[in-house]
C-alpha cells in the first residue's frame, strides 16, 4: 500500500502548536475530575480516495489488501476539498433541543448519537467556511479581510445549498499598541490590528427550517491567523470581565487577550462585541414569533471567542433563545467564577477536545477540587497569581492515537480542524471495542 502522507497545514497553526508544545513543560497542569468520552474510532478513510475498482473490492468484503491512491492536499482550506458531511439531511426537529444541549447532552455522547454527530460536523463546516473565506496572502491588498462578499460567501465555500444566508461579517480589533518605532521597522501585514474573523448566518430555507425544527442562527469564528492575534493569544493572565458582562458581581475572570479581541475598538471601527449585540438584537426582534436557536462555533482562538460571545448574548438579552457553543480545539477561557456564571445563565457549551492537542491544555493550569485546609490555602494563594483556569461545559474527548493514519502525526496535525472533524466522524464510543479490519 502506498504510504499515507499528511495534509499540509497553514503556517500559523504550525507556529501556534509548536509554541505551546515547547512551553508545556513550564505549566502545572492538574486535570479536574471530569466526565468525558475517550473514544474508539470507526474506519479512518477520510484522507483516502479510492477508485471504483477498489470500492467494488471493498463492498464485496474481499480479504485482499486494497491499494488506495492518496490525494495530497496542498492547502488545508481549498474550497473544492472541504470536509463533506455524509450524514447531513436527517430530520431532527423532534430532538433539536437535546442536540443543542438542553439536557447537557445526557445519553448522547457515549456512544455518540448519530444525530448529534451530524450536527457537530455540520457546525464544523461553518467554521471551515470561515477559514476558506479569509485572505491569508500577506502580499494581497485584501490581506486579513474576507475574500468574498456576503451574498456569495457560503456559495463560494461550497455551502450554497445549506439553506443559510450570511447577514453580518464580523471583525476583531487587537488591543495591543505597538511602539511608534514599529511603524517604520516592520511590514504593514505584521502590524495589522483589524481583521475579518467570522460571520453571522441565519437559516432562511423553509425546508431546512422544517428539518431542524426551528430557525437556526450560526455565529462562526476562524482560529488565529495574524501576528497581532498572536500577541493577544500570549496575554494569558486572567482579567475581570467588564461590568456589563458580569451583572451578578461574582468576579468572573477570563483570558486577557481573548477579552481584548472581543471588546476592543478603534476609531470608527466598532468592537466585535458591539457588532454581535447589534446583529443579535435585530435577529431576535425580527423572528420573535417563531422558534429560534443561536449556535456559536469556532476553532482554536475562534472557540474561545465563541464562549465569550455566547456568555455575552445570554447576559445582555434577558429573553434570549437557547444559546449553544460547539467548539473545536479551544484553549481555556476563564476561571471557576466564569464557569459558574455560564451555567447560571443557561449557556450550553460542548467542547470537542483531542487529548493529543496541547492547545486544549493551555493557558494556565487547573486545580483539583479539594476540601482539605492545606489545599484550600494553597489554592487561594495560587488563584491570586491569575493563572488558575477552569474547564467549562461538557467535553467530548477524542484521540488522534486511536486513528492509524493520524497516530504518528505532529502537534499541528493534532490541532488541525480537519483532524477534529475526521475523528468526530469516526468516533464510536468510550468502550474498548476494536477497530474494524478495514481501518
Amino acid at each position: 500500500m502506498q504510504p499515507l502522507k499528511y495534509v499540509y497545514f497553514h503556517n500559523f497553526n504550525i507556529i501556534k502548536s509548536t509554541y505551546y508544545s515547547l512551553h508545556l513543560h513550564s505549566l502545572l497542569i492538574l486535570q479536574p475530575n471530569m466526565k468525558h468520552v475517550v473514544g474508539v474510532l470507526r474506519p479512518c478513510n477520510a484522507f483516502l480516495t479510492m477508485n471504483p475498482n477498489q470500492q467494488a473490492l471493498r463492498s464485496r468484503k474481499s480479504s485482499t489488501k486494497i491499494n488506495a491512491s492518496v490525494k495530497i492536499r496542498t492547502n488545508s482550506w481549498d474550497s473544492e476539498q472541504c470536509f463533506v458531511n455524509p450524514k447531513a439531511g436527517k430530520l431532527i426537529r423532534h430532538k433539536w433541543m437535546e442536540f443543542q444541549g438542553i439536557n447537557d447532552w445526557e445519553g448522547l455522547l457515549d456512544p455518540l448519537d448519530d444525530g448529534l454527530r451530524a450536527e457537530i460536523l455540520r457546525y464544523g463546516e461553518f467554521v471551515e467556511a470561515a477559514y476558506r473565506c479569509f485572505d491569508f496572502d500577506t502580499s494581497s491588498l485584501g490581506y486579513a479581510m474576507c475574500r468574498y462578499p456576503k451574498c456569495s460567501m457560503l456559495t463560494q465555500c461550497g455551502m450554497g445549498k445549506k439553506g443559510y444566508k450570511v447577514t453580518k461579517s464580523l471583525y476583531a480589533t487587537c488591543g495591543v499598541h505597538l511602539p511608534d518605532w514599529a511603524d517604520h521597522r516592520i511590514p504593514n501585514w505584521m502590524s495589522n490590528q483589524f481583521s475579518w474573523i467570522g460571520y453571522v448566518a441565519v437559516c432562511n430555507d423553509k425546508d431546512e427550517i422544517a428539518r431542524l425544527g426551528r430557525r437556526d442562527v450560526v455565529i462562526a469564528y476562524r482560529g488565529t491567523a495574524t501576528c497581532m492575534e498572536w500577541l493577544e493569544n500570549l496575554r494569558a493572565t486572567l482579567t475581570s470581565l467588564p461590568a456589563d458582562m458580569s451583572p451578578d458581581n461574582c468576579e468572573p475572570m477570563v483570558q486577557s487577550g481573548f477579552l481584548s479581541l472581543y471588546t476592543s475598538s478603534r476609531g470608527r471601527r466598532s468592537s466585535l462585541q458591539d457588532s454581535i449585540r447589534e446583529e443579535i438584537e435585530r435577529i431576535v426582534h425580527k423572528y420573535a414569533d417563531e422558534p429560534l436557536s443561536i449556535t456559536v462555533t469556532g476553532h482554536s482562538l475562534g472557540a474561545a471567542l465563541a464562549t465569550l460571545t455566547a456568555h455575552d448574548i445570554t447576559t445582555t438579552f434577558k429573553h434570549a433563545p437557547l444559546v449553544t457553543v460547539v467548539s473545536f480545539g479551544g484553549p481555556r477561557v476563564g476561571n471557576k467564577s466564569f464557569r459558574c456564571q455560564l451555567e447560571k445563565s443557561g449557556t450550553k457549551v460542548l467542547r470537542i477536545v483531542n487529548c493529543d492537542d496541547p492547545i486544549t491544555k493551555v493557558p494556565g493550569f487547573v486545580l483539583e477540587e479539594n476540601t482539605t485546609k492545606t489545599s484550600n490555602w494553597l489554592q487561594k494563594r495560587v488563584e491570586d497569581t491569575q493563572w488558575v483556569y477552569a474547564e467549562i461545559g461538557k467535553e467530548l474527548r477524542l484521540s488522534s492515537r486511536d486513528c492509524p493514519h493520524l497516530s504518528s502525526g505532529n502537534v499541528a496535525t493534532c490541532h488541525d480542524l480537519k483532524t477534529y472533524l475526521h475523528l468526530v466522524d469516526n468516533l464510536v464510543s468510550s468502550s474498548s471495542c476494536p477497530l474494524r479490519a478495514t481501518a
